[in-house]
């Protein structure tokens, strides 16, 4: 989030709050589009905090800024240094975010890695069989066609292709992240593994906007469905003769 975006989405917030709040609460009566308006901007603005790494702001300083900025002419402070503050700030927490992140990461992996039924490869990917599959396995230029469910290390689901009730498609070779990629050309069709993806596999220092945050170890359970069939030039060369 750049510093500009930042200011904006502050200055929104301040609109939706008012001079008393109970720093607790997570619900409210949302009887007009203003009150329904002003809790997803709330919202929205804890969710942004929550990704940037700042999981626990002063919410009564917050309140105040909010009210100072309702009832004063004049900002606290010149605005380009208030920006390079909170993006000091942010960047500090961000970092910390990180840092912790990879520590509990390879805790995580150094552990896992000494189970009989979990497998290490040279990069450092860690899998589980659930299910053994019997078809063939797919090469780096095959499509393929998978059902996944992804979590954190605490268990927290991110995302889920069965979930949305449709597979997820992609070349075996690219497209995905490096640990996805490894692991696809590992498996048989049919097969269903458990996948525990270093950072540095998955989406490194930079994390993936607000939705993992940098150096997260990944945990995929990834069924194999299906290489999908490709059409042979000669068959894609005479289907388009025939239109």
């Amino acid at each position: 989030m750049n510093s500009k975006t930042f200011i904006i989405i502050l200055s929104v917030v301040t609109l939706g709050f008012s001079s008393c709040c109970n720093y607790t609460q997570t619900s409210t009566s949302m009887k007009s589009e203003t009150d329904t308006a002003s809790f997803y901007i709330g919202y929205s603005f804890g969710a942004q905090l929550k990704g940037l790494g700042v999981t626990d702001p002063n919410i009564s300083a917050i309140i105040a800024g909010i009210n100072y900025a309702l009832t004063k002419k004049d900002p606290p402070a010149e605005q380009q240094s208030m920006v390079t503050y909170i993006n000091k700030f942010i960047e500090k927490k961000m970092a910390e975010r990180a840092e912790k992140n990879r520590k509990d990461g390879e805790a995580f992996l150094e552990k896992n890695g000494k189970k009989s039924d979990v497998v290490t490869t040279e990069s450092g990917l860690q899998y589980k069989i659930e299910t053994k599959g019997e078809g063939p396995v797919p090469t780096s230029s095959d499509m393929v066609k998978v059902h996944y469910r992804g979590t954190f290390l605490d268990g927290t689901e991110f995302d889920s292709s069965i979930k949305r009730g449709e597979p997820f498609q992609f070349q075996a070779g690219g497209g995905v992240i490096r640990g996805w990629s490894e692991a696809i050309q590992l498996m048989p069709v049919g097969s269903k593994w458990t996948l525990y993806i270093p950072s540095d596999l998955a989406y490194g220092p930079q994390g993936y906007y607000n939705n993992i945050a940098p150096n997260e170890t990944l945990i995929f359970e990834v069924e194999l469905l299906e290489i999908v069939p490709q059409e042979k030039p000669e068959e894609a060369a005479e289907h388009n003769h025939e239109h």
